[in-house]
């Protein structure tokens, strides 16, 4: 049985540790860009307009500490690095669904 949120500040609790997750300006789109197949570092870069080389190092290292990516290291010469989207990942996909959504209602001018 499904335990109901009963107060607000269980609320705000589980909203606060959402929003530490995928807070920022591009967690989401880094996933978003994995999601429609990007698995290298510079395939995903490319894909994000003015990311940089640091700053999307930094996000996949939170990123594999919140278990939403892997990352996998070749043995071979050179070595290569891929990024895989864990199963927990697209448990993010409502989210993310209800968030473009609500984006393109309100570039619109709201409801």
């Amino acid at each position: 049985m499904k335990q109901s949120i009963t107060t607000i500040n269980d609320r705000i609790n589980y909203v606060q540790d959402t929003l530490l997750v995928i807070s920022g300006k591009w967690k989401l789109p880094i996933l978003m860009s994995m999601y429609s197949g990007k698995s290298r570092f510079r395939d995903i870069q490319r894909n994000i307009p003015n990311i940089t080389t640091r700053v999307l190092s930094k996000e996949l290292k939170e990123l594999e500490a919140n278990r939403l990516i892997i990352r996998n290291v070749s043995g071979s010469y050179p070595v290569s690095i891929e990024y895989k989207l864990t199963t927990y990942s697209f448990t993010l996909t409502p989210v993310v669904d209800e968030m473009i959504k609500w984006g393109k209602q309100h570039c619109k001018g709201g409801l």
